[in-house]
């Protein structure tokens, strides 16, 4: 066999022996050390923002059933004590809401109403305060989302960037500028980019419709205390 046949059969085993698809497993283990960190921590983020949108999904979901109920339950019964009990602001913004205005009204009903706009003044107040504290802690539950859809990219770019370092360190160490030596190096570092999108697109994607939900909860909201504002304007008049 001569030299040429050779080398031919051995470039012909090299190309065999070849993977023909790539392995993201592979492709972790042999990265240097740095890129494998910048890798698992964006895995990790990525697990928590899938948790964050399950977990918020469905939070969403017992919310917007229990202040169904309460509600219901609040426009059918005249005697609503029974409703504004702990439990039941425990587990119903809109109990939490409506037993604010209730009680600032039998504060003033209390030290008694000499001024009716001013009384109805702070029931809308204190009404509104608790509509936005309700949607503040909703939405604080999204700032992570929101940061490593801002943040992920850049971090899997810092990945990508020393692994091509790395890359270019290795071609000045063999004395080698072939292909071979500087691909792998350069796909593991491309594999941290990846990475980083695949935690920033869905956490985006998330938090925009995530926010949309807030923002309709708490119309909701708002206009259940506009309903309840104007029953308390009824019962002062009454007074």
């Amino acid at each position: 066999m001569t030299v040429i046949e050779l080398l031919a059969a051995t470039a012909g085993n090299a190309i065999a022996d070849a993977p023909t698809r790539l392995d993201p497993i592979e492709l972790f283990a042999d990265a240097d050390i740095v890129v494998q960190l910048v890798i698992a921590g964006l895995l990790i983020a990525s697990i928590w923002v899938w948790a964050i949108i399950i977990g918020f999904t469905l939070r969403m979901r017992n919310l917007r059933r229990s202040s169904s109920t309460f509600e219901d339950e609040f426009w059918s019964n005249e005697d609503v004590d029974p409703l504004l009990d702990k439990r039941r602001r425990k587990d119903s913004p809109s109990a939490r809401v409506a037993a604010a205005g209730i009680n600032e009204f039998r504060r003033s009903h209390k030290a008694g109403i000499r001024d009716a706009d001013a009384a109805r003044a702070r029931v809308a107040q204190m009404m509104d305060g608790q509509v936005a504290h309700e949607s503040d802690v909703l939405a604080s539950r999204l700032n992570f989302l929101a940061t490593v859809g801002s943040v992920a990219p850049f971090v899997g770019l810092f990945g990508t960037v020393w692994g091509i370092m790395n890359s270019f360190f290795q071609i000045g160490l063999q004395q080698n500028s072939s292909l071979a030596v500087v691909a792998p190096g350069i796909a593991e570092a491309l594999f941290a980019t990846a990475v980083g999108l695949f935690a920033a697109i869905p956490a985006v994607i998330a938090y925009n419709r995530l926010s949309g939900t807030v923002n309709a909860f708490e119309a909701r909201l708002a206009r259940f205390a506009d309903r309840v504002h104007a029953q308390v304007s009824r019962d002062m008049e009454r007074v």
